[in-house]
């Protein structure tokens, strides 16, 4: 791998004005690993002003002495980079947001501010490495670790123990073998994890994300419980754990859960799935009557999506992703057997959950019966519901698509409502099913005038000829869409 020319250049520019600058923090762990990094990040010790002097297309909006730089590049990771000035941190008294930031005058007190070994490194154009605390040897096991003292870095910002859960989610998901956090950083984070509710909502949403869209999902979520912050993030999943289940099911509610995530990651799910996935059954607990084989959980979709919109609320989601998300688990359970639900129960079912999610509950069922153990994630009746659902979703073919109505036709021929008017329709429709071209007004009125002038036999035959040639399409068209489901 190559340093891209647009990062070079940046550097050449702030080191002809007598500046040094450097490659730093996550770009430089996956360059390292091999992998294309996502953004690229430059730490200098030139000044916010002198930055902008040297790069005149720029914005600079934060209090954080960043800089970002717009290059004019195609490629999406580097049209913009960012610029840092080098700075030391102060107290942190909010556990958020240092007190003050200072200046920095070298590369290496940079670094000694920053979270974890691995993300501690900086890199010149010239590919030397600066590893002031062992980050590549860090890198080659695949252990994460905090820069100094855990609990001083927690302690500064709670919400890199969250980060470093996310880590592990996410660096593993590209390379064999998983990622460990150190031990005295898990203890560390064990004993600050009550830290994280003087933390932003949105910050442990956006981490929280991350970890449930990466290929380590459900072991991310469980990790978070075995240190103790799953509780302060999502205490409504915790309930489930150890919660057993009966007859249906071979796992307790926690584990199906982080099953049914598992099975949406690995069958690349998007966001919405993956969350239903994991929260669908948190009503579970507060639905429980019984125990053993016969226990029972009755209503718990409906308490449960109540939850769900609890808990995604107070982490600041979207009001459309909360919409979203309560349907999915609110209708996770509907009923469907092939020679039991007619088309009026499915229409219901895709009015109340919505056309534009009918498909992502489906996979949320999916992964429901993966998580119980099933073999299967999409029988035979559910392949059946998903050409039902596309069946009642088509638009029939009727005489309402002609450019012609009936008044016309009683215009033209100079008549009253009655039966001819439905036979000519039948018969101008006959015409359009077998040249569309023909769907033009002005010859539709020339054969309505032609028709007119027929024996109420000759009609009624090319009535019915009309009416059988709409059929053979419309069991053609049906036999189209169950073939596509591989269903009889």
């Amino acid at each position: 791998m190559n340093i891209p020319k647009e990062v070079k250049l940046v550097i050449e520019k702030l080191k002809k004005e007598r500046f040094s600058a450097h490659i730093v923090g996550g770009c430089v762990r996956d360059f390292l690993r091999g992998i294309k990094p996502q953004d690229w990040d430059v730490a200098t010790n030139a000044k916010p002003k002198e930055i902008q002097k040297i790069f005149p297309k720029n914005f600079y909006e934060n209090k954080f002495l960043t800089v970002t730089v717009q290059t004019g590049s195609n490629k999406p990771e580097l049209k913009e980079i960012e610029i840092t000035t080098y700075r030391c941190e102060a107290k942190y008294t909010d556990k958020r947001h240092p007190d003050e930031i200072k200046f920095a005058k070298t590369i290496e007190e940079d670094l000694h501010r920053r979270d974890f070994t691995v993300n501690a490194l900086a890199m010149d154009e010239k590919l030397k490495i600066i590893d002031l605390f062992n980050g590549q040897k860090d890198l080659e096991n695949k252990i994460i670790q905090t820069v100094g003292k855990a609990e001083d870095r927690f302690s500064e910002d709670a919400l890199r123990m969250l980060r470093a859960v996310r880590l592990t989610s996410v660096l593993g998901n590209l390379e064999a073998g998983g990622w460990q956090i150190k031990e005295k950083t898990n203890q560390a984070i064990k004993k600050n994890s009550f830290l994280l509710q003087a933390i932003s909502k949105e910050r442990i949403r956006d981490e929280l994300l991350k970890i449930i869209m990466s290929e380590k999902a459900s072991e991310g979520i469980e990790l978070l419980r075995q240190l103790q912050m799953l509780k302060y993030i999502m205490p409504e999943l915790e309930e489930s754990y150890g919660i057993s289940q009966n007859k249906h099911h071979i796992y307790d509610c926690y584990e199906h859960s982080l099953r049914s995530l598992d099975f949406a990651v690995k069958s690349n799910f998007n966001k919405y799935v993956r969350l239903a996935a994991l929260l669908h059954d948190i009503g579970k607990p507060r639905t429980k009557r019984g125990e053993g084989p016969e226990a029972t959980f009755y209503n718990h979709e409906i308490v449960g999506a109540k939850m769900t919109v609890q808990l995604l609320n107070r982490l600041k989601f979207s009001k459309k992703d909360i919409e979203k998300i309560f349907k999915l688990v609110r209708f996770h359970l509907f009923y469907y057997n092939v020679d039991e639900v007619g088309k009026a129960s499915v229409r219901r079912l895709v009015r109340q959950v919505g056309t534009e999610n009918i498909n992502e509950l489906l996979q949320v069922r999916m992964c429901d019966r993966i998580g119980s153990g099933c073999p299967k994630a999409e029988p035979y009746k559910l392949r059946h519901l998903r050409y039902l659902i596309e069946k009642v979703a088509q638009d029939p073919i009727s005489v309402k698509k002609l450019r012609v109505k009936g008044d016309d036709i009683m215009r033209i021929l100079k008549i009253k409502p009655c039966l001819k008017v439905g036979q000519v329709l039948d018969v101008l429709l006959g015409y359009v099913l077998e040249d569309p071209q023909k769907n033009k007004k002005e010859f539709l009125e020339k054969e309505i005038k032609k028709l007119g002038k027929l024996s109420v036999e000759k009609l009624k035959s090319k009535t019915n000829e009309a009416k059988k040639q709409r059929e053979k399409l419309e069991m053609k068209k049906d036999e189209m869409t169950k073939k596509k489901y591989w269903v009889t």
